[in-house]
């Protein structure tokens, strides 16, 4: 159990406080609930351009990490499909500089032309190394095309090329701030060393006095329903071939969305899991075998991937797999399986919430998705499901219908 406090400004601003005794040291936490998805699909790559340009400097502060270094801090920040995470975390009694450093570059972040078009050359730079530079780099766009038709998934979070990102106009850019950063779209957690009455005083100094702007309507296209299977091969000079068999499953919010989760884990968490026991142990096919969800908050991915053994046919690799999945369907789980992964989740759980940063990223994100106090009954979900009722899921899931399979590699 994770006790909090929460506050609401007048201009919309949610905070969010968990305190925590044994350090003395504070992270400051903020969501804004913008990520990729949000983007044109003409200039993608914005949500993650501004995770860059937030630390470029604003008018009180043109050196941000400086000022935050000199106050014993360090900071970071990461995008999403759905949302952009920024932290400071810093010694409690100098907490009002982080405050009032993320107050300054909302309000007066720098946005010159020269400033923009430094740090898209830095995310320009990025995506080489990242998507293009690199052995399996373009895996991950080749993936999202495949799965997804129309909706904004299509595209990962760097973006789709670095054409977007070079021709991003100054205008689009600064439209796209003003139209996401805002204060009534924003999730502030305080967590550490600092009371509740503090972090509620300092947020009221620091950001009671912005404006709630009108937030865009996220009328997102809806991916329709996969009516057939689809598959792509792709030859590339990469070590090994792989398979990627992605199946659309719901979003975040969805009730299904644990059983989900709970059927990837029985297929491929741990040593005692289905794919290492049955296929990596008993058949010389694979070097890596997983599988895993997005954990998107719009209806994502459950996928399956593989890296094969040198030799190995794709068709015979893909056989394997299938065979696995097909048993599931056919023989079910069992009590016993489902606690056991319940368990695993228990226990992942408490590792990932276990310091005052990680449970100020958690607070805000389940605040996102509902609210924050759902933090405190999502082991109960896993506990919750029944055999029939994760197998009645795991039926529509499978369909092979509903599947999208990428050969890559050498031997494509």
């Amino acid at each position: 159990m994770i006790p909090f406090s929460t506050y609401r400004l007048k201009n919309g601003l949610r905070l969010l406080h968990y305190f925590d005794k044994n350090t003395q040291m504070v992270t400051l936490n903020l969501f804004y609930d913008v990520g990729s998805k949000d983007e044109n699909p003409h200039a993608t790559g914005l949500a993650h351009l501004f995770e860059h340009l937030m630390f470029t400097g604003s008018k009180h502060a043109p050196h941000f990490d400086d000022a935050l270094q000199a106050a014993g801090g360090s900071s970071n920040a990461w995008t999403s499909m759905d949302f952009t995470n920024y932290y400071e975390t810093l010694p409690a009694h100098n907490v009002e500089t982080a405050f009032w450093l993320e107050s300054d570059r909302l309000r007066h972040l720098n946005l010159s032309e020269e400033n923009i078009l430094t740090q898209k050359r830095v995310v320009i730079e990025e995506f080489k190394q990242r998507c293009l530079n690199v052995p399996y780099g373009d895996m991950f766009h080749l993936m999202s095309a495949l799965a997804y038709q129309v909706h904004p998934y299509r595209w990962p979070t760097i973006g789709l090329s670095t054409e977007d990102i070079e021709n991003a106009s100054h205008q689009e850019i600064t439209h796209f701030f003003h139209r996401h950063y805002a204060v009534n779209n924003l999730i502030l957690c305080v967590s550490g060393h600092v009371s509740f009455e503090q972090a509620v005083s300092l947020c009221e100094k620091w950001f009671g006095d912005f404006q709630s702007v009108d937030l865009p309507p996220r009328n997102l296209p809806q991916e329709p329903a996969q009516t057939e299977p689809r598959f792509q091969r792709v030859r590339r000079k990469v070590p090994h071939n792989t398979i990627s068999i992605m199946y659309h499953m719901c979003g975040r919010r969805h009730a299904d969305y644990q059983a989900c989760d709970m059927i990837s884990d029985i297929l491929s968490n741990g040593k005692s899991s289905r794919f290492f026991r049955n296929v990596m142990m008993k058949q010389n096919l694979f070097t890596e075998l997983d599988a895993s969800i997005s954990g998107t908050v719009d209806p994502g991915l459950l996928l399956v991937k593989a890296q094969l053994a040198d030799g190995v046919p794709f068709t015979k690799a893909q056989k394997a797999i299938d065979d696995e999945i097909s048993d599931f369907l056919r023989t079910g789980t069992t009590a016993y399986e489902m606690e056991k992964c319940a368990n695993k989740f228990e226990s992942t759980q408490l590792f990932s919430n276990i310091t005052y940063q990680k449970k100020a990223v958690k607070l805000c994100e389940y605040e996102l998705l509902h609210q924050a106090a759902d933090i405190n009954l999502e082991v109960q979900k896993y506990r919750n499901l029944s055999v029939d009722s994760l197998m009645n899921v795991a039926q529509k899931l499978f369909n092979p219908n509903n599947r999208s399979i990428l050969f890559y590699g050498p031997d494509a």
